[in-house]
């Protein structure tokens, strides 16, 4: 089917980037903490902990460094005790943000989001104003490789859709149920992708212009540099055409 847009493929592929700033391994030692509090320290029996050991591993994190953070959130450690936060709004064109946060200070964490909204002319809206336009799915990324081979290892493991994108890249969308039996299907095939994670995809776009597109970019910028934010998702789509011109 066809690819998705330029903007939407850059944004799934930042987790390779993200891992080259100071703060991944801050932000996911938080993560590791939290869901291993929520559900236990046995990997294999907490997909949310697994999802975060595999990204954390990916990253470079030393094993002793993830064990440690396991053991935090079990309480066998003392250490910060983070919770999970969401906030919503809007920005620029009517765009729709949701952002996920891990705090050990509410206060600080709303005043934060609050301002950079603020700052770049965004509205915080309230508790579920925008999260029923975004469904949670399983993203599997290649930069390249052979569409074949990856519905392949992937048709019996429950697949939802295989997208070949127009530079080149394969995404795998899964159910979030589906999304580890998938991804073992295809390392089993020798097929190591890019990016793998649970993300939140909207159900409709709101296109950009040049203008509000470049603003918007900035926005997000501040927004993922947040010190206690995990994720951020939108539902902004930024044509191949402006994303040359930028």
């Amino acid at each position: 089917m066809a690819g998705h847009s330029k903007w939407h493929n850059i944004q799934h592929r930042k987790g390779a980037q993200d891992a080259k700033r100071g703060k991944i391994f801050t932000k996911l030692i938080k993560e590791i903490v939290v869901a291993a509090k929520a559900g236990g320290s046995i990997v294999e029996n907490n997909p949310s902990l697994r999802m975060v050991v595999d990204k954390a591993l990916a990253a470079n994190m030393k094993r002793d460094t993830i064990e440690n953070a396991i053991k935090r959130g079990c309480g066998d450690v003392d250490g910060a005790n983070y919770e999970q936060v969401r906030y919503e709004g809007y920005s620029l064109g009517g765009t729709a943000i949701m952002v996920d946060t891990l705090t050990d200070n509410r206060n600080r964490t709303v005043a934060d989001v609050r301002h950079t909204f603020s700052k770049h002319g965004g509205r915080l809206g309230t508790d579920g104003s925008v999260a029923y336009l975004f469904t949670k799915q399983g993203f599997i990324s290649f930069e390249s490789g052979d569409e074949e081979s990856i519905m392949d290892a992937t048709l019996e493991a429950g697949v939802e859709d295989i997208i070949a994108n127009d530079d080149g890249s394969i995404d795998v969308i899964t159910t979030p149920e589906n999304f580890f039996t998938v991804k073992d299907a295809l390392s089993t095939a020798g097929l190591v992708p890019d990016d793998a994670k649970i993300n939140m995809e909207p159900a409709t776009r709101v296109v950009l212009n040049l203008d509000d597109a470049k603003k918007f970019m900035g926005f997000i910028e501040h927004l993922q540099n947040l010190d206690d934010t995990q994720e951020v998702y939108h539902n902004a789509d930024i044509s191949a055409e402006t994303m040359a011109q930028l």
